[in-house]
């Protein structure tokens, strides 16, 4: 096709067509995507509900502090400190002293 013959009104009417066929395929790609992706939930006896459900609780972040004394402790530093950060501090502890 030789888009340099094409008038402004055929143009127009190809973008037109191209933006809708471009739509249709995205949403076909998603619909087969959803698809995998509930297959893939089904294989670990899940429904991607609860998958989705269970992806977005808990996502705290990346912790940035840990107890020195329990490194399994961590915090985020976001939120309310737990006491292990409280008692730290009020043992003379800075906050940088226990940045992971």
């Amino acid at each position: 096709m030789d888009l340099e013959k094409l008038s402004r009104e055929e143009l127009s009417d190809l973008i037109a067509r191209a933006e809708k066929a471009l739509k249709t395929l995205e949403s076909r790609r998603r619909a087969e995507a959803k698809l995998a992706a509930e297959k893939a939930a089904q294989e670990f006896g899940f429904s991607l509900d609860e998958v989705m459900d269970a992806a977005g609780k808990g996502s705290k972040g990346a912790p940035k502090y840990a107890n020195p004394a329990d490194p399994t402790q961590t915090w985020t530093g976001r939120g309310r400190k737990p006491n292990w950060v409280i008692q730290a501090l009020e043992s003379g502890a800075s906050i940088d002293d226990l940045m992971i």
